[in-house]
C-alpha cells in the first residue's frame, strides 16, 4: 500500500511540476502577446480618433466614401487578398488553426480608418480582433508552435485587441473563448487570455486609450414589475438582433450577387450610403456612433434611429468597407432600448443600457461575455437585470449571428446538440483546400507556411475558386 501511495505521490508531483512550467510559459507568452497587440491597438485607436475628428470637422469628406471603398478593394487585391473573410477567418483560425496573414493587420487598420474618415457606418471591434489574431498567428508560425499552442496564442491576440480598444478585459478574455464554438468553452485558454487582456489594457491606458464606461442616472430596484419589464424588453431585443443579422447577411449576399465586381460594389454601396445620409439630414449614423450611444444612455433617442443604423451599417459592410458591427450594434440596442423602455415603465437611460447589452448578446451568442461587459461598462448594481435580459435575448435571437464561422453546438431550447449545425461549410472547405495545397508544396510541421513563403493569398483562393455560397 505504501508503495502505491508513494508512486501516486510521485506521479502527482511530476504532473504538478509540468503544469506549473506550462503555466509559467503561458504567462510569459500571453503577456508578450498582450503587450505587442496593445501597442498596435493603441496606434489603431489614435488613428481612428484622428479620422473621426477630421470627419466631424469636414462634412465634405462624406462625398469621398465611394472613392475610399474603391481604394480599400485595391489595397486588399494588391496585397493578394481577393476576398476578405473578415472576423470569420479569425474565428475559424481558432477552431482549426488556419493561418491569418500578418498583412491583414495594416490592411484592416487602414481600411477601417478610411471607412470612418469618409462617413461609413461601421465599428472597430472586428478590426481589433483581426489585428490581434494576425499578429499572434504570425508569431506562432515564426515560433513553430504546435497546433494546440498556436490556437491559444491566437485567442490571446483576439482578447488583447478587444481589451486594448474597449478597456474591458473581463469581457474580452471570455469573448474569444465563448464566441468561437458556442457551448464548448476551451478553459485551457482562460488563464493565458486573462493575462493577455490585463496586460493589453494596462499598456493601452498608458498609451492614452481611455476605457469605455458609462454612468447610469437612474437604476430601478429589482422587483417583480421591473423583472417583467426587462423580460419583455429582452424578447424585443432578441427580435431586433435577428433583424440586424438578417439585414447584414442579406445585404452582403445580394450585393455580391448583383454587383460581382468588387470595385463597382464598393463605389455603388458607398454612393448609396452618401445619398441616404444626405436624405436623413444628419451625420449621427456615420462612423461607429459612440455619440449616439452616449445620448441614448442619457435618455434621448430618435424612434427610428435603430432602423437607420441597421440599414446604413448593412450597406456599408455589404459594400466591402472595413471596421466591425459591434459598436453599431451597441448603437442599435441603445437607441431601441431608450425608445421602448418608456412603454415598459423603465427609465430611458437604463433601458438604453439594457438594450445595448442585450443586442450584443443576441448577435454574438455570447451571454457570459455580455454579462461581464455589462459589469465593466455600467457597474454591478443592476447586474441581475443584465443577466436576465442576456438570458432572454440569447434564447430568442435564433441560430444565426454576426459571424457565419461561429458554431452553436447545442440547442437553445433543450439540452441536446444542435442538429442544424452543418458538418462543413464553404469557408471550411476553402481553408482546408488551401491547407492541403500548402502541405503539398511543403511548409512547416503543422501545415502552416512561414510568412515569407506564404502564397499570394493566405486567406482564400482566387475568386474563381471560392464556392458561391461562401461569399
Amino acid at each position: 500500500m505504501e508503495g502505491l501511495q508513494t508512486e501516486w505521490l510521485k506521479t502527482e508531483l511530476r504532473r504538478g511540476g509540468s503544469a506549473f512550467v506550462n503555466f509559467c510559459k503561458w504567462v510569459v507568452l500571453a503577456a508578450a502577446a498582450g503587450a505587442i497587440v496593445a501597442v498596435a491597438g493603441a496606434g489603431f485607436h489614435h488613428l481612428n480618433e484622428l479620422a473621426r475628428h477630421m470627419r466631424l470637422a469636414n462634412d465634405w469628406l462624406l462625398y469621398f466614401l465611394p472613392l475610399a471603398g474603391v481604394l480599400i478593394v485595391w489595397m486588399y487585391r494588391t496585397c493578394g487578398i481577393a476576398h476578405d473573410w473578415g472576423t470569420n477567418l479569425t474565428l475559424y483560425a481558432v477552431r482549426e488553426n488556419s493561418p491569418v496573414a500578418l498583412r491583414i493587420a495594416p490592411l484592416v487598420v487602414i481600411g477601417t480608418a478610411l471607412t470612418h474618415l469618409t462617413g461609413g457606418s461601421s465599428g472597430r471591434e472586428g478590426a481589433a480582433l483581426q489585428l490581434g489574431s494576425a499578429i499572434t498567428s504570425f508569431l506562432s508560425r515564426r515560433l513553430r508552435f504546435e497546433e494546440k499552442d498556436a490556437r491559444i496564442l491566437t485567442m490571446c491576440g483576439m482578447s488583447a485587441g478587444f481589451a486594448a480598444l474597449f478597456g474591458t478585459p473581463l469581457a474580452a478574455a471570455v469573448f474569444s473563448i465563448e464566441a468561437v464554438s458556442v457551448g464548448s468553452m476551451q478553459y485551457a485558454a482562460l488563464a493565458p487570455c486573462v493575462v493577455a487582456t490585463l496586460t493589453a489594457q494596462q499598456i493601452a491606458l498608458r498609451l492614452h486609450c481611455e476605457a469605455t464606461a458609462f454612468t447610469l442616472a437612474e437604476i430601478p430596484a429589482v422587483t417583480w414589475q421591473t423583472m417583467g419589464a426587462v423580460l419583455m424588453l429582452g424578447c424585443l431585443c432578441g427580435a431586433v438582433a435577428w433583424l440586424e443579422c438578417a439585414a447584414l447577411s442579406t445585404t452582403h449576399q445580394w450585393s455580391e450577387k448583383y454587383l460581382p465586381n468588387p470595385y463597382i460594389r464598393a463605389a455603388a454601396g458607398g454612393a448609396l450610403v452618401v445619398v441616404l445620409t444626405l436624405l436623413l439630414g444628419t451625420r449621427d449614423y456615420s462612423g461607429a456612433g459612440m455619440d449616439g450611444i452616449a445620448r441614448a444612455i442619457a435618455g434621448t433617442a430618435v424612434p427610428w434611429a435603430f432602423l437607420c443604423k441597421i440599414v446604413l451599417t448593412a450597406l456599408t459592410m455589404g459594400a466591402g468597407f472595413k471596421g466591425g458591427e459591434i459598436v453599431p450594434t451597441f448603437f442599435i440596442g441603445a437607441t431601441f432600448g431608450c425608445v421602448v423602455s418608456g412603454l415598459l415603465g423603465l427609465p430611458a437611460g437604463f433601458g438604453a443600457a439594457l438594450g445595448m447589452i442585450a443586442l450584443f448578446c443576441g448577435v454574438t451568442n455570447a451571454p457570459i461575455a455580455s454579462v461581464l461587459l455589462a459589469y465593466e461598462l455600467f457597474g454591478g448594481e443592476a447586474l441581475p437585470l443584465f443577466l436576465l435580459i442576456c438570458a432572454v435575448a440569447y434564447r430568442l435571437s435564433g441560430y444565426g449571428g454576426l459571424y457565419s464561422a461561429q458554431r452553436i453546438l447545442y440547442s437553445k431550447e433543450t439540452l441536446q446538440r444542435n442538429e442544424t449545425v452543418p458538418d462543413d461549410d464553404a469557408l471550411e472547405a476553402v481553408v482546408k483546400a488551401r491547407k492541403a495545397a500548402r502541405e503539398h508544396r511543403g511548409g512547416t510541421g503543422n501545415g502552416l507556411p512561414a510568412e515569407d513563403n506564404a502564397p499570394a493569398d493566405d486567406n482564400v483562393p482566387a475568386d474563381d475558386n471560392v464556392p458561391a455560397g461562401a461569399r
